[in-house]
């Protein structure tokens, strides 16, 4: 009989209709396939039969986060191999489940990959995997916040360990891939203030503002009064603390408040760093007109948003199986120009979009490298299942990243008033 490793990579080759372009070690210390290429790792048969019962990302992720699935040498590499086999095969290359079992050798390979499998009950999701109470892509107020608190109330001191120092979650601006994490993500904030054109006494709302980075930079560094907005206990715990240690509790006020419910405006301007992912296609004209009211005539929204590549059929869009499951559930992108659109039916006047995808990629790359150095460390802080999780998110990202997959944008929003005058400067660039 051939041993396990072989058996499984003439299944899969079968199933999939082309040869496997990572080598297999099987549970029974068997390895077959390409000798130098990226060694995918099958610990135990039930990462086979998380695979039978929930075929695709959704069952490699499973069998990925319970530890039934590894990689042994670069993540990346692995990733590589496997996303053109998996994930950027074009349409015509697919085939459905129900074309495939027409074929009578497919047949065959599934029914060796289930005498393979072992018994057949389905394993139960990894319990990292969320629970969902109605259909979080309604994007309700309570599923909104469920969501969140799925995402960011995994304990601060394990996001610590990931982002380094400035305890920023979204994308830095690096000068030069060589520059350090915690000075693109410094520069990245005062990016941010200039294009806003803050000013001292300005009153600046920060919505989605996490562990209060931003709302403590534009406090700091041009004198203005910030409110800034999160869904998660934690953040806002954290940024408080944050705020009483510099003394800045005369300037800046950290409240748990959905966007939604901000009814003290007007602000002079409004900062939205990595937040609009979560709001859902459905409501995004609501949360740019929510915005809108909340701003003066003259006032200006930064708007700085993952975006994906628009496809031909936009209906055929579906959100992400293992993102939705283990890391933003409820998450949706769009398009920039869908975004965009968006703004200006909601009343903006959109005066500069800066894409910086290359950014995204070299920050999450430098978060991989904080996780893998200290991953004995983040093991005390988090389950194993959890810290494979973000393990395999942000490598995968950075990948989406460089592709031109997804990309991220930054947004320049103006409350233009009925006279016309932006307030913008002649010359673009020039945030002064």
């Amino acid at each position: 009989m051939q041993d396990a490793a072989l058996r499984l990579k003439n299944i899969a080759e079968q199933l999939l209709g082309t040869e496997l372009p990572v080598r297999l070690r099987a549970w029974d210390g068997s390895e077959a396939g390409p000798p130098k290429a990226p060694t995918l790792v099958v610990r135990n048969r039930r990462a086979l039969r998380r695979l039978l019962w929930k075929p695709g990302e959704l069952g490699l992720a499973r069998a990925w986060v319970a530890g039934d699935l590894d990689v042994e040498g670069d993540l990346y590499s692995a990733l590589d191999a496997m996303a053109e086999l998996i994930w950027e095969r074009d349409d015509s290359e697919r085939r459905g489940l129900t074309e495939t079992l027409r074929d009578p050798k497919a047949r065959a390979a599934a029914k060796d990959l289930a005498k393979l499998a072992g018994p057949l009950p389905p394993p139960a999701p990894p319990a990292e995997e969320i629970r969902r109470k109605g259909r979080l892509h309604l994007h309700t107020k309570g599923s909104d916040r469920r969501a969140i608190s799925h995402h960011y109330d995994v304990g601060n001191d394990f996001y610590a360990l990931v982002l380094g120092p400035s305890m920023v979650y979204s994308c830095a601006y690096w000068e030069t891939p060589e520059g350090t994490l915690e000075d693109a993500q410094r520069d990245k904030l005062e990016l941010v203030c200039r294009k806003l054109a803050l000013r001292p006494g300005m009153r600046l709302l920060d919505v989605g503002c996490g562990w209060g980075s931003m709302a403590l930079h534009a406090a700091r560094e041009h004198g203005v009064h910030v409110v800034g907005v999160t869904l998660s206990q934690e953040q806002a715990a954290y940024a408080r603390k944050r705020v009483a240690d510099e003394g800045l509790t005369d300037r800046v006020e950290i409240r748990v408040q959905d966007y939604r419910d901000v009814r003290d405006g007007p602000y002079d301007a409004i900062s939205s760093i990595g937040m609009a992912e979560h709001v859902g296609s459905e409501r995004y004209l609501e949360y740019a007109t929510a915005l809108h009211e909340l701003l003066v005539p003259g006032g200006r929204l930064l708007n700085h948003q993952i975006g994906r590549r628009p496809r031909r059929d936009e209906s055929a869009y579906e959100v992400d199986e293992f993102i939705d499951a283990y890391v933003f559930p409820g998450g949706e992108l769009a398009p920039v120009g869908t975004t965009a659109s968006l703004i200006e039916r909601a009343g903006f006047e959109v005066r500069d979009v800066e894409a910086i995808r290359e950014h995204y990629a070299l920050t999450l790359r430098q978060w991989v490298r904080n996780l893998e150095a200290r991953w004995p460390e983040a093991l005390k802080l988090v389950t194993p299942a959890r810290a494979r999780v973000w393990r395999l998110y942000m490598a995968a990202s950075a990948l989406s990243f460089e592709r031109n997959h997804i990309g991220v944008n930054q947004i320049l929003a103006v409350k233009t008033p009925v006279s016309g005058g932006s307030g913008m400067p002649l010359r673009a660039r020039e945030w002064k």
